[in-house]
């Protein structure tokens, strides 16, 4: 799950991080008295979107008057935001944060995730911080310092100094900067974060330690622990059609190929879309309807697939295992004849009853193609679905 930069330095604050004075606003009438509130004459404007690259996307704006305040927000409010991590769509902007300008010296990045490798929590860090971060990593790694903290141990001052001194850090900002990075620890560690981030983390000409901007992904696998982090879910900004998914227990992921795939089982529906475009077709989505497949979510789960509009066919590729294949076949045409699907649609059964679930969807009177080897599946659909586009 992911959260609003706002939030992520409400939560800072409350782990002693510092950041600049912000102020969050959600109608343009507000902006005068935001910049008011603020001392100074130099404000930033800055969307808030899940999705990072806000300032090569436009939404990170400078102003040096409350005129020009007022203009961002006019330009920002209402609109979609696209930027490097976003589709083509982009995220709809409702909120903005107009936050005090700063004096900055230098911009660093500061971070933490699990590396699965070393089965670690790995901080991040670099003197290279800003926009250009990840071409940094990608071309420079050697300027991106790692520090892996055994999951049984604990981060410490002394290794928060050690960080320090690479970052070129002296007299009090280390002081400040053992602060931040045993706030961040903390907050990874007690509020299960899969990646914390700060970039840029500033020193300023005042000789402070800042947090300008803050971005949290939490495990979603964790957050029946954390129902105060349940609350900051802003659905605005997450697939409106995963989130219906969602809510009827399937996992859902829309992708931009022609091939509508109903699937049970995350490694099962990965194969299936590889075989998909080994054969010259592509996937439309990732569509997981889980173990206990039953007509109502197979139902949900043809309506979600006939809601994209580049979907020429259908493969349904199901393993009966605890669920009889001749059940998931009678859920199959139930489903279809309540969805009164029309595309052309594939299905492909195997394992408990896969004979008597074949027989049944080749009886019925719907125009349903079966098979029983997934590979003459894959093979047929990508046909199939070359002849619907024609």
């Amino acid at each position: 799950m992911h959260i609003h930069e706002y939030q992520a330095k409400s939560l800072f604050r409350q782990f002693n991080i510092q950041t600049p004075e912000a102020v969050l606003i959600d109608h343009v009438s507000q902006a005068s008295d935001a910049c008011t509130s603020l001392a100074g004459e130099l404000w930033v404007v800055k969307a808030q979107v899940h999705a990072g690259g806000r300032g090569k996307g436009g939404g990170v704006i400078l102003c040096h008057s409350i005129e020009e305040v007022e203009n961002a927000c006019n330009q920002l409010f209402g609109s979609n935001l696209i930027t490097p991590q976003t589709d083509t769509k982009g995220l709809p902007v409702h909120q903005l944060l107009i936050e005090g300008g700063q004096n900055i010296e230098r911009e660093l990045y500061l971070g933490l995730l699990v590396d699965r490798q070393t089965q670690k929590i790995t901080i991040l860090a670099s003197t290279e911080g800003g926009m250009d971060i990840e071409k940094v990593a990608a071309e420079t790694p050697d300027k991106i310092i790692k520090f892996g903290v055994d999951p049984l141990g604990s981060l410490n001052a002394k290794d928060c100094d050690t960080i320090a001194s690479q970052l070129k850090l002296k007299g009090e900002l280390v002081n400040q900067f053992t602060k931040t990075l045993l706030g961040l620890y903390e907050i990874f560690t007690s509020k299960d974060v899969s990646l914390i981030e700060i970039n840029p983390l500033i020193t300023t000409t005042e000789n402070n330690l800042l947090a300008l901007d803050g971005k949290i992904d939490f495990d979603d696998n964790a957050l029946y622990r954390h129902e105060d982090i349940v609350e900051l879910r802003d659905t605005s900004q997450e697939d409106e059609k995963e989130n219906k998914a969602s809510e009827h227990q399937l996992n859902y992921i829309s992708l931009n190929g022609t091939i509508g795939c109903m699937v049970n089982g995350a490694g099962l529906a990965m194969a299936t879309m590889d075989l998909i475009e080994h054969h010259g077709g592509s996937p439309a989505n990732f569509l997981d309807v889980g173990g206990g497949t039953t007509a109502e979510r197979v139902a949900k789960a043809f309506e979600l697939i006939q809601t994209e509009d580049n979907v020429k066919g259908v493969l349904v590729n199901i393993f009966g295992g605890i669920v009889r294949c001749d059940l998931i076949a009678e859920g199959i045409l139930q489903a279809i004849d309540k969805v009164g699907l029309t595309l052309p649609i594939v299905v492909r059964l195997e394992g408990t009853n896969a004979k008597q679930g074949l027989a049944l969807l080749d009886e019925s009177e719907f125009d349903i193609a079966t098979e029983a080897d997934l590979t003459q599946a894959a093979i047929r659909i990508v046909a199939l679905s070359e002849g619907a586009s024609a």
